[in-house]
């Protein structure tokens, strides 16, 4: 640990990685006059796709876009069950609503954070068209369950907007469903500012995610469906191609982040570090850790223990306050609290801590000597 102990810091937890590539990628699609859905989003398609080891990519103008037209591709609508994690952001579970169908959440793995693909099929009946497996923070779905679950005749959806460049046995975080989606987020491993893409290996799928994103077009002025303006632009585009080309050095940073802090983390009481299983690459877009007041040192729960945090300069994160269930815009579900006790345990007992790339070794010395001070841990 570094001696300078009384220093103040301010580490952010977020931080855009842009550099002079993506400066002149941006310009030199400016300079062009092509600004619109162009050549550089049919070039970041296909680098996508071979990146995430599959057929076809179709660019959104965001990760939610790209769920919608992957569940709308599945024929999901009205009547239809589709289910889903309630620890998760809303965006995996809104695209079923605006096809008119129903989720049905299944409470997650109290290690993992994730929807496994045995619970998920266990909670399947007659009305069940799809399920949306969420790769939360960076650790992707379990292939094997995946699989499992779609020959029991249930269309699996990975949402890898959070995982790009993680992988789980072998397979990259995006090819282990039916489709997937990708999200470039500002605050993602790699970013387009807003942004998304739809993953698949079934061409008839990326067809229909490309008229989706465009009105429902066909031929030119031919509108053969309901459809969006979901499409891409080529200023987005460039600047995610020259993140993308830069992802393989984010990762490694983020990784050797996730692994300081689970050096300088271990054995504090009260803490739980992230759960990575055998087989995974986490891809660590988000550092999680969760807080037992019981067990810390001076009792402080999860949200004092944030509050130090910022009273020292460090930010941290809370994802997610609230399960889906207990949001009003879910209500009519009919969910109560409790029904999904892992996710709600998790939403009081969770933070994230700063991960990103511009993270360097002092300021994550200054995060882990001011977390095991502000729970009155040992140095």
């Amino acid at each position: 640990m570094s001696i300078l102990a009384d220093v103040r810091m301010n580490v952010p937890l977020v931080a855009p990685q842009i550099g002079e590539n993506e400066i002149g990628a941006v310009v030199r699609v400016l300079r062009s006059g092509q600004l619109a859905q162009g050549p550089e989003v049919a070039a970041f398609e296909a680098r996508a796709a071979e990146r995430c080891g599959v057929a076809h990519a179709v660019a959104m103008n965001s990760g939610t876009a790209a769920i919608h037209a992957g569940l709308a591709a599945f024929g999901v609508g009205p009547g239809d069950e589709v289910l889903t994690t309630p620890f998760t952001f809303a965006a995996s579970a809104t695209p079923i609503l605006m096809l008119g169908a129903t989720p049905r959440f299944v409470d997650v793995d109290p290690r993992t954070f994730l929807l496994e693909a045995e619970a998920a099929g266990a909670a399947a009946g007659n009305a069940t068209k799809a399920a949306v497996l969420v790769d939360l923070f960076g650790l992707a779905i379990e292939p094997a369950g995946a699989d499992a679950l779609r020959a029991r005749g249930v269309r699996v959806f990975e949402d890898a907007c959070q995982a790009i460049g993680g992988a789980r046995d072998g397979r990259a975080a995006g090819s282990l469903g039916e489709a997937a989606s990708l999200s470039f987020y500002a605050t993602k491993n790699v970013t387009t500012g807003e942004g998304g893409m739809l993953l698949t290996g079934d061409a008839d799928l990326a067809a229909a995610a490309r008229r989706f994103r465009h009105h429902g077009q066909g031929e030119r002025y031919e509108y053969l469906e309901l459809g969006y303006n979901y499409r891409m632009t080529d200023l987005a585009a460039a600047l995610g191609r020259a993140q993308l080309a830069r992802l393989d050095e984010f990762q490694a940073a983020r990784r050797a982040n996730a692994a300081f802090y689970d050096r300088a983390l271990a054995g504090v009481p009260g803490v739980t570090l992230p759960f990575v299983p055998a087989g995974a690459t986490h891809a660590y877009h988000q550092y999680c850790i969760l807080i037992d007041a019981e067990a810390t040192p001076n009792g402080r729960d999860r949200d004092a223990l944030r509050a130090a945090l910022a009273e020292a300069g460090v930010a941290s994160g809370v994802y997610y306050p609230a399960p889906l269930h207990r949001q009003p815009l879910f209500a009519r579900l009919g969910y109560g609290p409790g029904d999904f006790p892992v996710a709600e345990r998790l939403a009081d007992s969770i933070l994230a801590l700063p991960v990103h790339p511009l993270l360097d070794a002092a300021q994550r010395e200054y995060v882990a000597r001011s977390l095991r001070r502000a729970l009155g841990a040992a140095a």
